[in-house]
């Protein structure tokens, strides 16, 4: 069985100004590396102005979470002053499927390294605070197709076992449904009894 693992509850953010240099944390839940880096592009889109924005984040690549996917980068900041600091913040307290991003707006005041080393680690450990921590199970994204005359069933299923989906009512219904690991041949297999087999069943994208 998959091991459970921790991460944050909700994206959050935290604010805190050091010598005149503004910083921001943000934190948020992803499920895969290319929500991670959604995530952080999208942070760094919408704070462009910013002096740096300094990503980090730990992701699982397999289900059992043996295989962990680790990325940081300084963005700029003196090398190892920043994207580790932020990254070791996540390590320390093992979260996993999270990631961070810290904006820095400069203030005129050169921090050194030891400064923005704790500047950095407040800015993630500020944000998973605000954030909560929560124990998850691993998850994984399904796509269940079915025609109209089927779509009733299917939501009833998704409803009244409480999984997290939604639906795309076009030609066909499309549900994208988050399904604990341990539960989706189970779901798998009772939609295709429910639909005597009138059901395309895929992996959704992330």
């Amino acid at each position: 069985m998959s091991r459970t693992f921790e991460t944050i509850a909700e994206p959050a953010t935290a604010e805190f100004v050091v010598q005149g240099s503004e910083f921001i944390g943000h934190a948020r839940p992803v499920d895969s590396v290319d929500a991670a880096e959604a995530f952080v592009a999208r942070i760094r889109e919408e704070y462009a102005d910013a002096t740096h924005n300094v990503p980090a984040y730990r992701v699982r690549a397999d289900a059992d979470g043996e295989l962990l996917r680790e990325y940081s980068s300084d963005d700029g900041e003196p090398s190892g002053s920043a994207g580790k600091p932020a990254l070791n913040v996540l390590e320390q307290r093992d979260l996993e499927n999270c990631a961070v991003v810290v904006t820095r707006y400069f203030g005129g005041t050169e921090l050194g390294v030891g400064g923005l080393v704790r500047a950095y680690s407040r800015a993630v450990k500020d944000a998973v605070d605000a954030a909560g921590v929560v124990e998850e199970r691993p998850h994984e994204r399904v796509s269940v197709t079915v025609e109209y005359d089927d779509s009733g069933t299917v939501r009833g299923i998704l409803e009244s076992e409480g999984y997290e989906f939604d639906a795309d009512y076009a030609a066909d219904v499309t549900f994208d449904v988050r399904v604990p690991l341990e539960e989706a041949d189970a779901l798998r297999d009772r939609l295709r009894s429910a639909t005597s087999g009138r059901v395309d069943l895929g992996k959704a994208d992330e």
